[in-house]
């Protein structure tokens, strides 16, 4: 790739960085109300989740299915670092739900993120630890395709029914009413408009960070591993190795984007972190395009959007459209809405190597236009 190649493949990547800049930092906030910029922000949530999947299934060809896993424990930490913080402002030693359900001493996994310095490093810290020791006991054994994703499935059904037991975290009820954000009231539209920016903020360096990995030499290694292990295993590399790396880079991810749904959404439950929320995040992957870098975060949106506005009328039929919707596009788009637009480019640039044949129009007989159509014409007669 020559320098004339790679200087506008830059500027249009900075145009683009810069233009969704622009759309969500000045666009969004001056034309949506507080309640759509709400919804918009809790849509980039999901953004968030679909970046790392993109990366982990489209690339990789991991198909990720519980990524509700990792979203509930970045959810969950923050919610109990939320909760214990409004129990201090009241002078209470538990929060509010724990005393109602007879609860007088705070369990023993709550304690350290009272701190927000350990409650960050555990959202940060946690999940992609979590991811790692379960993508090397996963990988390591060479479990992939269907195993995998039935797997990951099932972790995030057993972490599900484990919280919904779980009195201490709310049981089926989960965590809410959150009162305060590292020292800012929720309440106040400006604070919510803040949380809106930091959500924009972590999508548009999560986009960034994969970007980075799809055009290294890391991101060719997780597409040979994807389409031919094999070959790449015997080239001397480690795939366990490979997939691992994404896998906790998707992880990382989504725990973030659960850390940023509790204080704009303003609840989490067993209900956002089981089966239904991970095949969820998998959809929006799919119609979007999973193979390409935008289509993710796209699709994602989309979904959220359709979701929350067709159910409102179509509360009972949303659940069969969405399942309808992602085997259609499995089963006959898989490359979603950004691989037809793909092919569509394709089909208007010419084949590499051919060039459209030029006909020149001449008054000899029909044997010279024949000849002129495909032979160039000189001042000098050729040499016989």
């Amino acid at each position: 790739m020559t320098v004339s190649t790679i200087v506008p493949e830059r500027f249009r990547a900075a145009a683009g960085f810069g233009f969704a800049a622009i759309l969500l930092f000045a666009v969004a906030p001056a034309v949506l109300s507080d309640f759509r910029l709400s919804l918009l922000a809790k849509f980039l949530c999901y953004a968030l989740v679909a970046v790392g999947i993109g990366l982990a299934w489209g690339r990789g060809g991991m198909l990720t299915l519980g990524q509700g896993v990792f979203f509930g424990i970045g959810a969950y930490i923050m919610a109990m670092h939320l909760k214990m913080a409004d129990a201090n402002l009241r002078g209470d030693a538990v929060p509010d739900f724990m005393s109602i359900a007879g609860i007088r001493e705070l369990p023993s996994y709550w304690v350290p993120f009272a701190s927000p310095v350990v409650a960050v490093l555990g959202i940060l810290v946690l999940p992609g630890l979590l991811a790692l020791l379960l993508g090397l006991g996963v990988f390591k054994r060479r479990v992939k395709g269907a195993y995998f994703a039935i797997l990951s499935q099932a972790l995030a059904a057993a972490f599900a029914i484990l919280l919904v037991g779980q009195q201490s975290t709310g049981g089926s009820n989960g965590l809410n009413r959150f009162r305060t954000f590292f020292g800012f009231t929720l309440s106040d539209p400006a604070n919510q408009r803040m949380l809106f920016f930091v959500a924009a903020a972590a999508v548009l360096g999560a986009v960034y960070v994969v970007r980075a990995l799809m055009n290294s030499r890391y991101g060719e290694l997780l597409v040979a591993v994807r389409d031919q292990e094999e070959r790449v295993r015997f080239l001397g590399y480690d795939p366990a190795t490979i997939k691992v790396v994404a896998y906790v880079v998707a992880a990382f991810f989504a725990g973030l984007a659960g850390a940023l749904f509790v204080p704009i959404v303003g609840i989490v439950s067993p209900n956002d972190v089981g089966v239904v929320p991970s095949i969820a995040f998998l959809i929006g992957v799919a119609i979007g395009g999973r193979t390409t870098l935008l289509g993710p975060v796209l699709g994602a949106i989309g979904v959220a959007w359709a979701q929350t506005t067709l159910s409102e009328q179509f509360p009972s039929g949303w659940t069969y459209a969405q399942g309808l919707l992602f085997v259609v596009v499995v089963g006959f788009f898989p490359a979603g809405a950004a691989g037809l637009f793909a092919l569509r480019r394709r089909r208007r640039e010419p084949a590499p190597g051919q060039r459209p044949v030029e006909r020149h129009t001449t008054t000899g007989p029909p044997d010279d236009v024949a000849t002129n159509a495909t032979t160039p014409t000189t001042d000098k007669e050729p040499v016989r």
